[in-house]
């Protein structure tokens, strides 16, 4: 069963008083289901934005966020109706788009949101300073049926390390418990990745502080020699608190993905309302400052995978011919 459905609500326009119907009926509204994660996390933070900003844009969107389990649920959801669109990581896209352990999907990109360069935190004062330093701790790879344990995985495989034997390996039921576990010692580490993810920004702003491991050169070079789907990413100076130095590691972008029926006309709309309104969506959140029709073009493993909905817009403002 799709979600989205078209229900007839009435808008009430306040104007010098009177109350206001375009065109004197009332305004037709498409209402559309938006897949976030477990609260606490990067996804529910940038979904909400995502909604409020399209919403207030064209009143006649309706984006709904649910919280949901992440990545990993959200492409089921999505591939049965469940779902209209929803935020799914880089690693979790990558394995969907080329059938690694299942079926190739049919989903399709309506954006890609940001690049997410992924790294550990750890507490100012602990010793760990180096991925190798981490190899037989207890390690928070991040929520159950995230993408960030999958990235993890890759990047760790990547330096011949096993996630699940090498490490004391954590998985969580809600992101935003990772922070207070680093802090009070359950975990000597939190992976996560982003800019502006909350996790590393309540860690970096604790009072005792906080210090970030990422792979060095040589181990970007290895990784990216087994696998070459992670890009070389930075995060800039100021991202978050206390980080006077840009960090350089490894990453993918995450999308909001849509199921394969999405009306073409839903799609361009919400590609249409989303660009237009991006200066709006970078001030709300400032990793949705990459929220860009040309960041999806680039980061897209194929064009062919973009909803064609979606690439009608782009044609019209020239991103792509």
């Amino acid at each position: 069963m799709n979600i989205t459905r078209l229900i007839c609500v009435g808008i009430l326009l306040l104007a010098g008083g009177a109350a206001a119907q375009e065109g004197g009926k009332p305004i037709q509204k498409t209402i559309i289901s938006l897949g976030t994660a477990t609260p606490g996390g990067g996804f529910p933070l940038y979904g909400n934005a995502f909604a409020q900003v399209v919403n207030d844009a064209d009143p006649t969107l309706a984006i709904e966020p649910r919280n949901t389990k992440g990545s990993y649920e959200n492409i089921p959801l999505l591939e049965s109706g469940r779902l209209d669109i929803a935020l799914v990581a880089g690693e979790p896209s990558y394995e969907a788009f080329k059938g690694i352990g299942r079926p190739a999907t049919r989903l399709k990109i309506l954006i890609a949101i940001y690049s997410s360069p992924g790294m550990f935190v750890v507490r100012a004062d602990s010793p760990y300073k180096t991925i190798r330093d981490l190899v037989g701790k207890p390690v928070a790879f991040g929520a159950k049926g995230s993408g960030l344990p999958v990235m993890s995985r890759f990047m760790l495989d990547g330096l011949g390390l096993k996630q699940d034997e090498d490490f004391q390996s954590i998985y969580l039921d809600h992101a935003g418990d990772g922070p207070a576990m680093v802090l009070d010692g359950r975990v000597a580490a939190l992976w996560g990745a982003g800019i502006g993810w909350p996790g590393f920004t309540a860690l970096a702003g604790s009072p005792g502080g906080a210090r970030f491991v990422a792979p060095d050169a040589d181990e970007i070079a290895r990784v990216r020699a087994k696998h070459a789907f992670l890009k070389p990413m930075t995060v800039p100076a100021g991202s978050y608190p206390n980080q006077n130095a840009p960090i350089e590691s490894l990453g993918s972008w995450s999308f909001v993905l849509a199921r394969a029926d999405l009306d073409d006309d839903v799609a361009y709309r919400l590609a249409r309302t989303l660009h237009g309104a991006e200066s709006a969506l970078c001030k709300k959140l400032t990793q949705a400052c990459e929220t860009t029709a040309a960041n999806t073009v680039a980061a897209a493993p194929d064009v062919a995978l973009i909803h064609p909905g979606v690439m009608k817009y782009f044609r019209e403002i020239g991103v792509v011919k």
